[in-house]
Formats: C-alpha cells, sequence, structure tokens
C-alpha cells in the first residue's frame, strides 16, 4: 500500500474506536517527514509549474500573464515536433527491446547456474551507472570515428571511420543501445516474478507432453503478465524523463540536426539556456499529459493480456 493510501485509510478511519487512541497520531508523526516533503518539494512546485505555464517568466521580471500563448506557441514550434518525434522513436523502439532482452536474460539466470548472485549483480550493474555522466562519455568515445565499435566491425572486415555519434541517422540509435544495455532493474524484477511460479505447473505441462517453447507461452508469459506490464508503465516513464545521455553525447544541442534533441533536453533549453521558464513549464505539463495518456491507454488494454490470480 502506497504512503497516499496508508493515509487516505488514517484519516477515513479515524473517527472509528480504537484500542489504543494514540496508534493514528503515532503513525501520522512517522508519515509527516514524507508528507511535508510530498507537499513541499512536490506538490506546490507542480501547481506553481503549472500557474507560470500560462505567463511569460525569464526568472529576472515578474511573471506576466498570456494565456495560452505559451501552448499555441508549440503548434508552431518545428523543435518541439522534433523534440517530441525523437523521444517518441527512443521510447517505442528501445522499450520492447529492453523489456524482451532483460526477460530473456531473467529465464537464462532462473535456471539455478553456479554464481547466480554474481551474475545478477554484474548484470543489474548498467542499470545503476548507465544514466551516469562518465557512462554517456564513454558511449560517446565507443561509437566515435576511431571507437570500439568501429574496431569490433573491422573484425569482420568492415573498415569504417564514421563516427556512429555525430551521424544524424544514427546517433538516436547509439543511444537507444545504451538504454536496451541498462536492463539490469526490469530483469531483477522478472527473476522475482519467475521464483513465484509454481514449478508443479510446468512438471504437469511436461507431463502433457508440452515442449519448452510451449510451456513458456503457455506458463511464464500469463503467469508473468502483470510483471510485464509493470515493468512496461515503469520503462516507458523512465524514458520520457531520460536527458543525462542525450546531454553529455550531443554536448548539450540535440545535435548533429537534433537527431538527439531529446523532449527532456529541448526542456531544458528553453528554461536554463534561453529563459524562457513560462514555455518551459508549459512543455512540461505537456509531457505529464503525454505520459499519463499513455499509461492511461495501457491500462485499458490491459484487461485483455494481463491475468492475476483472482
Amino acid at each position: 500500500m502506497s504512503s497516499f493510501a496508508e493515509f487516505g485509510a488514517l484519516v477515513k478511519n479515524r473517527h472509528k474506536p480504537k484500542d489504543k487512541p494514540s496508534d493514528t497520531k503515532v503513525a501520522l508523526g512517522f508519515l509527516a517527514p514524507w508528507l511535508i516533503g510530498a507537499i513541499c518539494l512536490s506538490l506546490i512546485p507542480m501547481v506553481y509549474s503549472l500557474v507560470i505555464s500560462f505567463t511569460k517568466y525569464n526568472m529576472i521580471k515578474p511573471p506576466q500573464f498570456v494565456g495560452l500563448m505559451n501552448y499555441r506557441h508549440m503548434l508552431a514550434d518545428p523543435r518541439f515536433m522534433n523534440s517530441l518525434t525523437v523521444t517518441l522513436v527512443y521510447v517505442i523502439v528501445s522499450v520492447p527491446l529492453q523489456l524482451i532482452a532483460a526477460l530473456a536474460l531473467a529465464v537464462l539466470l532462473d535456471r539455478g547456474m553456479r554464481g547466480l548472485s554474481f551474475y545478477r549483480s554484474a548484470f543489474y550493474l548498467p542499470s545503476m551507472l548507465g544514466g551516469s555522466v562518465a557512462v554517456a562519455v564513454l558511449w560517446k568515445m565507443v561509437f566515435g570515428s576511431d571507437g570500439l565499435f568501429n574496431a569490433f566491425l573491422g573484425l569482420f572486415g568492415i573498415d569504417t571511420t564514421m563516427s556512429w555519434i555525430a551521424n544524424p541517422d544514427t546517433a538516436n540509435w547509439t543511444l537507444i543501445a545504451l538504454h536496451v544495455w541498462q536492463f539490469g532493474s526490469p530483469m531483477v524484477i522478472f527473476l522475482a516474478g519467475l521464483r513465484q511460479i509454481p514449478r508443479e505447473l510446468y512438471e504437469a505441462a511436461s507431463v502433457d507432453g508440452a515442449g519448452k517453447w510451449r510451456q513458456f507461452r503457455s506458463i511464464t508469459l500469463p503467469m508473468l503478465s502483470p510483471i510485464i506490464f509493470f515493468n512496461l508503465v515503469m520503462s516507458i516513464i523512465n524514458s520520457f524523463q531520460t536527458f543525462t545521455q542525450a546531454y553529455v553525447v550531443s554536448g548539450g544541442t540535440g545535435g548533429p540536426s537534433d537527431s538527439t534533441l531529446f523532449y527532456t533536453l529541448y526542456l531544458y533549453q528553453q528554461g536554463f539556456a534561453s529563459l524562457r521558464m513560462g514555455y518551459a513549464s508549459a512543455l512540461a505539463w505537456i509531457m505529464v499529459v503525454i505520459v499519463a495518456l499513455l499509461t492511461g491507454i495501457n491500462f485499458a488494454l490491459s484487461k485483455f493480456w494481463v491475468h492475476y490470480d483472482d
């Protein structure tokens, strides 16, 4: 149960008789730091950003109310549409590939190989490091003209000095590869879900003559569908928030030719480079709406493929 749900239950039941009248006060005392942080660091800034999204504000002069001008300006802003397109391609391609890689490795590790703890930690490590500046710099060097990727291609007789990170046609794909490489977190969640599937189901299916692939399709995927759904929703949300990799690789420009201009990077440029904080706030709220719509669509479609025990 989330902290919001716990707080709601406490408020709802505050007038009911209790064995210990002080329990609610104690619970609220423990929840107070979280509530203060949520209100002061999340709720109030969100409301304030919504207000200034209707203003012209450069953080130097007082905000000037302009109504829906910021939102209307997006319709005529080619860089906004480009950043949205780049981000959508990144999300649509990288999220399924990452989940497939995570699930495949989780199934492999679930076989009970020796040194499971080591492999689990080793595969989880990219998720901890993938969003760092150091890894982004390393990735830029790997896919550079003299990088390891070209050296790897040379082993197969493919000699090229192309900089994959500086080519508009391939730059975004290198960042997609970086995102797929960060499969550790969903992999660990998949592995925990696989451990909860009763082995009796596989034994019964084996007795009935079902092969490994049939068992995977008829038992593993249906039983694991709630975990797949959770990882899918979280991966989409996290992908829309990608910023560091694109910023480091492009030097904060979104280049070459805006091919790595992620939505968050364009929002940063407008807010902190151009000091158009009102427009940046409007961009932020459009992203909130887009993510909320995609999450709602996923929840609506989940009833067709997500199976629960009840």
